[in-house]
């Protein structure tokens, strides 16, 4: 079996990538420091697919941890996650960010480099096209100063991969993934409160949560609220297996070189208060929430295009906005 080197995944999406992974014949080899994500996962990716994944509770910063690993396995490609994630905690501990998630590729990129493995999918996001003036955004958009630190990151980690020529890379820039494995025995489990608009909104439906603060309705958008370009978890998890195939493929490179970049989204955007909506609808619990102050770092609206995705990695998705809800609902109901 090919051994696929995950790190950071027992998160929210690595563990469905590792699902997808084992579904599709590869053999995943996950790290994780656990910061963000618990062991209890591999339990819940071994009742989806019979089979529990090696794992080390290792940090991506730790060079001489990793390299024991790709002394011990014959890695052929890395899917790297592992990362701080949260907007606006990076605006207030940018350090925290960079140090982290650029350092962490710059210590992995030299273990790969020294046990000769080239290929790597890289865990990219749509803040790094800032504040778009053009919708939907594809992938010749520019790349501008993204609102957050950790959006820089993201841009930063890019440069850095797309500068490194021995090396074989798929950036995905991810739109706002949500929902849950069907089974609803893994989804989105954030430690303390969530950053994240639906794990807040199911939260708060099941008592968790006293309410949920919706951050500003005066911006230039339908209702007011923020819109995004929301993707379940699983379409988004189909994506990384498509490809670690196409970095083993003859067609890798031919439109770009060695750095590939995809959007991946529905290419539809919702707003904060149709999401909210939708919910409501289905589930048939009226969400205590209040309209607070903007946030900083936010972005206004964006969605994406993802026919790139749609052609070269032959990835569509495949679930719509009320699956994705129902499916992060069922989860939230599931660990009570």
């Amino acid at each position: 079996m090919r051994n696929i080197l995950i790190t950071g995944g027992l998160g929210f999406i690595g563990s469905h990538t590792v699902v997808s992974l084992l579904e599709n014949g590869f053999n995943p080899i996950i790290i994780d420091n656990l910061s963000n994500s618990q062991l209890s996962v591999l339990e819940g990716i071994e009742s989806i697919t019979g089979s529990k994944p090696v794992f080390f509770n290792v940090d991506v910063n730790d060079k001489a941890e990793v390299n024991a690993i790709f002394q011990q396995y014959k890695i052929e490609s890395v899917i790297h996650f592992a990362a701080y994630k949260a907007v606006g905690e990076s605006v207030e501990f940018p350090l925290k960010y960079y140090k982290n998630n650029v350092g962490g590729l710059i210590s992995l990129l030299e273990v790969m480099q020294s046990n000769a493995c080239a290929n790597i999918v890289f865990s990219s996001s749509c803040t790094v096209y800032g504040e778009p003036e053009i919708l939907p955004v594809s992938e010749i958009s520019p790349i501008v100063k993204p609102n957050s630190p950790y959006g820089n990151t993201k841009k930063v980690c890019e440069e850095i991969l797309q500068d490194q020529k021995d090396f074989k890379v798929i950036s995905l820039r991810y739109f706002n993934p949500i929902g849950a494995h069907p089974s609803s025995l893994i989804g989105e489990l954030p430690i303390g409160v969530p950053n994240n608009l639906v794990p807040f909104i199911t939260q708060t439906a099941i008592g968790i949560r006293e309410k949920l603060t919706v951050y500003g309705d005066n911006y230039s958008t339908p209702d007011g609220s923020c819109i995004r370009d929301y993707l379940h978890v699983c379409d988004l998890a189909d994506a990384h297996v498509l490809a670690i195939k196409r970095l083993g493929e003859n067609e890798f490179g031919k439109s770009e070189g060695d750095f590939e970049i995809y959007n991946l989204g529905t290419g539809k955007g919702y707003s904060v208060l149709e999401v909210i909506k939708t919910f409501e609808e289905i589930s048939g619990i009226k969400l205590n929430y209040e309209i607070g102050p903007r946030r900083m770092g936010d972005v206004e609206k964006v969605w994406a295009n993802p026919e790139k995705a749609n052609e070269y990695l032959r990835w569509k998705t495949k679930r719509d906005l009320k699956e994705m809800i129902q499916s992060a609902w069922n989860w939230q109901k599931n660990l009570k």
